[in-house]
């Protein structure tokens, strides 16, 4: 599999393509068109801000849309576990 095609999808026709600035529209990855680091909060690494209303905005960061960040987002996979593992209550 030396093509890996997986790690690049790109919606020329989404209305909103491309979303962010600073990555060049021929690299521009779609795949995590969702970031999955956003649940990190501040520890996710990208160029996010909080709002005034303490809203997380990451409307200026294009880290999950350039195509060779695909092994950095992969890697920080343990940590979302972490946050949707099924922990018991404390009694």
């Amino acid at each position: 599999m030396s093509e890996k095609h997986y790690r690049f999808f790109q919606n020329r026709e989404c209305e909103f393509f491309p979303c962010h600035e600073g990555v060049e529209e021929t690299e521009f990855n779609c795949l995590f068109c969702y970031c999955p680091l956003y649940a990190l909060g501040e520890k996710c690494g990208g160029g996010f801000v909080y709002t005034e209303s303490g809203v997380k905005s990451c409307e200026h960061c294009p880290f999950p849309h350039r195509r060779e960040n695909y092994e950095a987002i992969l890697r920080r996979f343990p940590e979302l576990a972490v946050l949707a593992a099924k922990r018991e209550k404390a009694p």
